[in-house]
């Protein structure tokens, strides 16, 4: 006969977490993962507002669901909003005004959903222009990166057929943009419109079909994403900005439980009260206002969501090329060309730290952010990217700024045209130099002290203002970051006077690291003799 030392469970609480550590193993989860350590700046709180309106947007579109008639069916509105009574439409759009106008509530939680939406794909590029600022895709966390760069990617589409749901004016003729650019592929482009469409456009399948995409099929897939995301930035540990205390090796911050959950729980009803607080004061998407969809009309100032607006930019401001090839074939480059395009605007930013990477041979593991006057040419190259998406924003929105601004509408198209080769040239070199001379300013700061604003006298009549030196805190911040050296080709002849040839890839890589590293894109960091000697000479003034 055996006996249990255990002690007996106090209560029947007590008792079921038992039975379930037992078979789960929760109290080594528990006691592993309930004390992390989480940094704390309010930058990381971008991914939390990501996080939180997802969630907003399934709860609010469970919500919809339930009301929303994905059909294309043929019905007369006869609702209590009087000025559509007798016109013909969809059920779908049918369905969306009955939850406008006839069910409790139903208008705001529309809005809601809405909004969260923009606001869901707003915080995830925000954040992560913030990833790639500070340079926290580095190793380990290069997979991340693209898992979120897919979430943004599948956002923005689950976005538009959102949007195209409800068979309005303006939301069909944005599936009737799409069905141009799908007919503009060479080839294969009309098979795809038929299996898309299901025959002729518009059809009468292509919004139940979106609808099985925008509640099924996409937010599937992007819940794992997002699961797996999380996951990576629990096992790898958030980055923190370099201070005392804080190495790749700690982590410095708060315990998630229970002073980051309480944080985090408040922050997503804050989030949530903003949200709805929007959606209550500011209405988007008026569909009543458009009308339903009829293919042979299109509404003025038509413009898509924010986050697509880029792509329309692309199509209004490429010229109406067209070539015949292959005995009277006609290959449609206006709307081809920029089909091709739209990919490469966003590859070229979620690729490029896969460029850092080969350029600077560096496999290390990085847990400390940047700050990103410390590494301008990737801060340049971010914002040049930034300008390019604003620059395509306001092309997709000429007909807009002609009318509002009483410009030309041509006038702003052969701008945009110019500002698309030049404007990120301009706002790379820019920002560099604007980089360099924070550096420069730092430098400054670290060997010279900090202004006081006080005003002395010497003996010799000359006036100075006295710099007092800074705490040993914010020098460290100011000189913790690393400085690579430039990648140098080998000597073209080894040591026995045999002639070595280096490859196209890498003298390309040699080249593009001194871009990277060289004398022009860092100031060398000042070393304890500069600053010892300058204070040994005249002291901090």
């Amino acid at each position: 006969m055996s006996t249990s030392t255990r002690a007996q469970p106090a209560n029947k609480a007590e008792a079921l977490a038992d039975w379930a550590d037992g078979r789960l193993g929760i109290y080594a989860l528990a006691k592993s993962n309930l004390r992390k350590i989480f940094p704390d700046h309010w930058s990381f709180m971008l991914g939390e507002i990501a996080l939180y309106t997802f969630v907003i947007i399934i709860l609010t579109g469970v919500w919809l669901t339930l009301f929303f008639n994905p059909s294309m069916g043929e019905v007369i509105y006869e609702g209590s909003y009087v000025p559509l009574r007798g016109i013909e439409m969809s059920e779908a759009y049918r369905s969306t005004l009955n939850i406008s106008f006839d069910i409790r509530g139903g208008l705001l939680i529309r809005q809601i959903h809405h909004w969260s939406a923009i606001v869901f794909i707003a915080a995830m590029l925000t954040h992560m222009m913030r990833v790639f600022f500070t340079g926290a895709f580095r190793k380990p966390r290069e997979i991340n990166w693209l898992f979120g760069a897919l979430l943004l990617f599948l956002g923005m589409f689950d976005g538009f057929m959102g949007y195209s749901l409800p068979d309005d004016l303006l939301s069909g003729t944005g599936i009737r943009f799409m069905e141009g650019a799908i007919l503009a592929v060479p080839i294969i482009g009309t098979y795809i419109q038929f299996f898309t469409f299901g025959g002729q456009f518009p059809g009468v399948l292509i919004v139940p079909r979106l609808f099985t995409v925008h509640i099924l099929l996409i937010p599937g897939i992007m819940v794992g994403l997002l699961a797996a995301h999380l996951i990576l930035v629990f096992y790898h540990k958030h980055t923190q900005f370099a201070g005392p205390g804080r190495t790749n090796n700690n982590v410095v911050g708060m315990p998630l439980l229970p002073v980051y959950t309480a944080k985090a729980g408040g922050f997503f009803f804050l989030v949530f009260g903003v949200v709805a607080f929007m959606s209550a004061i500011a209405t988007v998407n008026p569909i009543w206002a458009y009308g339903p969809y009829r293919p042979d009309q299109v509404s003025t100032d038509a413009q898509p969501d924010w986050y697509m607006g880029f792509s329309e930019g692309l199509i209004r401001v490429m010229p109406g090329w067209e070539i015949s090839v292959w005995g009277g074939h006609t290959l449609n480059l206006g709307v081809f060309i920029p089909l091709m395009v739209f990919p490469l605007v966003l590859a070229s930013i979620w690729f490029y730290p896969f460029v850092e990477a080969w350029v600077t041979g560096d496999r290390g593991e990085h847990h400390i952010a940047d700050r990103p006057r410390n590494a301008p040419v990737r801060t340049a190259f971010g914002a040049a990217w930034i300008s390019l998406y604003l620059i395509l924003l306001a092309g997709g929105g000429n007909d807009l700024l002609a009318t509002h601004f009483h410009l030309s509408i041509n006038a702003i198209t052969y701008l945009v045209r110019i500002c698309f080769f030049a404007l990120p040239v301009a706002v790379f070199v820019i920002t560099k130099r604007w980089c360099m001379g924070l550096q420069r300013r730092d430098k400054e700061k670290v060997l010279h002290g900090r202004e006081t604003g006080v005003i002395q006298r010497l003996q010799h009549g000359e006036f100075i203002e006295v710099h007092a030196p800074l705490p040993q805190g914010r020098m460290y911040t100011l000189t913790a970051h690393d400085q690579p050296e430039p990648v140098e080709l080998e000597p073209e002849v080894d040591e026995n006077g045999v002639a070595r040839r280096a490859g196209l890839f890498t003298r390309a890589r040699a080249k593009l690291s001194r871009g990277f590293y060289g004398e022009g894109s860092q100031i060398a960091k000042p070393t304890v003799e500069e600053h010892q000697e300058i204070s040994s000479g005249h002291g901090h003034h």
